[in-house]
């Protein structure tokens, strides 16, 4: 027993200071910096899924408070998302918990790390970044349209683009969301064959082609359009706002469905594979007929039907 507890000290100091090198080239390093922000939490997703629960806390919190001295206080933020995701995939990883499981653990795991911090910032520091964010663009994009007017003679209307930031600044919840559980699926992507090749047990994802939204997504799909279309929410207010969220999550997770549908007919059919990669470009000015295509294959389970197809 001694011999085992002071290996898992060995080990979690081994694992502190390669969190601390990798956080250090993701933080100064700029070429290097985008691979190092990916496996940085490699170090303790690989403790997280070796030994229990309380020594992997303790080792992330180490390593969070030893973050500092490697440089200022600006670096904290990033620290606190990527050891906190290390620790959950590695926790995960322990359990033996399925594919899904991961990813909304890892996703809800850096939203709500990165919720929690900007709430911290905007209420005890007075700092506002995603705010100031929107003031810079808004001011940036209106230099570059009169600088635009200025050669062609043809401003953009005012109310344009104030609804154009308007609707950016209302939809902010969703782009948020979106975005940290694409970044989720990004580490986890990146991590997972890494620590596989560590000897750590790893849930196989099943391919794109045969991804299945519950079909309780289509139920809360028609609830918020049946709000839009018989309730009409009062632009600007809260209910218009949960809705407008909400269709956008929805929208982006029904497109995604359409885009799996597609490839399944390439690969159903043996079509060139090149065809998935272009029909997935093509998906993203036409993702109204790809929502509803996603929406059919969802409700009416159109797969059947083309593996009946096929086999004729």
């Amino acid at each position: 027993m001694p011999n085992n507890q002071t290996k898992a000290i060995t080990q979690g100091a081994m694992m502190i200071a390669l969190f601390l090198v990798l956080m250090a080239l993701a933080y100064y390093v700029p070429i290097v910096s985008i691979v190092a922000f990916f496996v940085a939490p490699l170090p303790l997703a690989w403790y997280s899924a070796t030994y229990n629960r309380n020594l992997s806390i303790g080792v992330t919190i180490v390593a969070i408070v030893a973050s500092i001295f490697i440089g200022n206080i600006m670096i904290l933020p990033f620290v606190l998302i990527l050891a906190t995701t290390g620790l959950v995939i590695g926790d995960c990883l322990r359990q033996q918990k399925s594919k899904l499981h991961l990813f909304l653990a890892t996703g809800t795991t850096i939203l709500l790390t990165f919720a929690i911090q900007y709430l911290v910032l905007v209420r005890f520091f007075n700092v506002d970044f995603i705010k100031d964010s929107l003031d810079l663009a808004r001011k940036s994009y209106e230099k570059s349209m009169e600088y635009s007017a200025s050669i062609t003679g043809q401003e953009l209307p005012r109310e344009q683009m104030d609804q154009m930031f308007n609707l950016l600044e209302v939809t902010l919840p969703a782009n948020i969301t979106i975005s940290m559980f694409f970044l989720a699926f990004l580490m986890i992507a990146v991590m997972l064959p890494i620590l596989k090749r560590l000897k750590i047990n790893v849930p196989k994802f099943a391919p794109f082609r045969d991804m299945r939204l519950p079909r309780a997504i289509l139920w809360y799909y028609l609830i918020v359009l049946s709000i839009n279309l018989f309730v009409q929410p009062e632009v600007g207010s809260t209910l218009y706002v949960i809705v407008l969220n909400l269709s956008m999550v929805l929208w982006v997770l029904l497109t995604l469905q359409g885009i799996s549908f597609i490839h399944f007919v390439i690969d159903t059919f043996n079509y060139p594979p090149f065809l998935k990669v272009l029909s997935t470009i093509v998906a993203i000015p036409l993702y109204s007929f790809v929502l509803l295509l996603g929406i059919i294959d969802l409700g009416f389970n159109l797969r059947d039907w083309v593996k009946a197809k096929s086999e004729k």
